[in-house]
């Protein structure tokens, strides 16, 4: 099969020629296909191919995701990430999401931890909407607490435990940001596309100069991963580290 499959929707890229065998897909109703997906609110380019409407419900890891494939856009590559964010939080921790989207790390979190309160930032409105939504959805109202805006100008300060930084592109331009909403000795998910050769070296040296430039004090890295291929030569990674 090509493609992926969001709720009861298959999304393709290229051109569809066997509809009929690909409508035999458990589970799918709808094929739509994917075009450019660019801007700072990552909204993709969709066609129907067949069926109406292009909402839907995407469930994974006991969590549901209702999402417009035509507004929204949902990667299947994340989705070892997504459960392992969904465990790490200790009972009791203030979490900040600065690209929190629709809840893709949030509501995992919410659902599968016990954290105090998770502040979930998001610029898009559309994402903020369905965000709100998801979390009526999967019954974590008195948990996530969604906040339209940009991070700089809505994130609180000095409250977090842990900040996740999900989102890649200018991620690191918002470091600043973080440094600033993290507690001392708080735990810092830095998500950034780095090419094959730098791409632990780099995000590291970001998080050091810039937890540097805002006075704080060590960094301790406790995991760098890739989580998935981002592009040729390009790597989606992730660090994680401790910041006093």
């Amino acid at each position: 099969m090509k493609g992926k499959v969001i709720g009861d929707i298959l999304v393709v890229k290229d051109d569809v020629e066997d509809v009929e065998n690909l409508l035999k897909t458990p589970g799918v109703n709808r094929i739509v296909k994917l075009g450019r997906i660019s801007g700072l609110k990552r909204e993709p380019d969709v066609e129907v191919i067949i069926g109406e409407g292009t909402e839907t419900v995407h469930r994974e890891n006991k969590c549901g995701f209702k999402l417009d494939v035509s507004k929204i856009m949902w990667s299947k590559g994340n989705t070892t990430e997504r459960k392992r964010m969904s465990l790490l939080p200790e009972d009791g921790e203030i979490i900040v999401d600065m690209f929190a989207g629709i809840g893709y790390f949030s509501i995992p979190m919410a659902v599968h931890s016990n954290p105090k309160q998770i502040y979930s930032l998001e610029i898009n409105p559309v994402s903020h909407g369905y965000l709100c939504e998801n979390i009526k959805i999967n019954k974590v109202d008195g948990v996530v607490k969604p906040i339209l805006g940009n991070c700089r100008e809505v994130a609180p300060k000095a409250v977090a435990d842990r900040v996740l930084m999900g989102y890649i592109g200018n991620t690191h331009e918002y470091l600043d940001v973080a440094m600033d909403v993290l507690k001392k000795g708080g735990t810092l998910h830095y998500h950034e596309s780095v090419p094959d050769n730098i791409k632990f070296k780099r995000p590291v040296e970001r998080i050091i100069a810039a937890a540097k430039t805002a006075g704080r004090g060590d960094v301790e890295i406790l995991n760098a991963r890739i989580i998935k291929p981002y592009s040729p030569g390009v790597y989606h990674v992730v660090v994680d580290a401790k910041i006093d």
